[in-house]
């Protein structure tokens, strides 16, 4: 019986630690923002963009591998409980690529 509360325990802990970034979905924002960007413009903040999430994303991965190890060690998914889970942030930042991507293709940009 004990070991079957904690597993119940252990398997909802689980739930709450930090996504992979990589199975975060993209929030919805709007192309409308960029449509006055150049096709140059563009290129740009799709740099700017894949820059940021990768940093967003090593940092989620990090905040992700301190949840499993908190919750092993001592029960808990410390890196959301403090903050360092950072997955709506990931989801914008998919977003903006997406609604970059858009603009693109509505302006034909190669």
């Amino acid at each position: 019986m004990k070991s079957m509360i904690l597993v119940a325990v252990f398997s909802g802990l689980a739930f709450s630690c930090a996504k992979a970034p990589e199975s975060i979905s993209a929030s919805y924002v709007s192309e409308v923002g960029y449509q006055g960007y150049s096709c140059a413009q563009l290129a740009q903040e799709t740099v700017r963009l894949s820059q940021a999430l990768s940093t967003a994303s090593a940092q989620q991965s990090k905040a992700r591998s301190n949840d499993v190890a908190g919750v092993i060690l001592i029960g808990l998914p410390v890196s959301s409980l403090s903050g360092d889970n950072i997955a709506p942030e990931i989801a914008r930042l998919k977003g903006e690529q997406e609604a970059v991507r858009k603009a693109g293709i509505t302006k034909n940009c190669k």
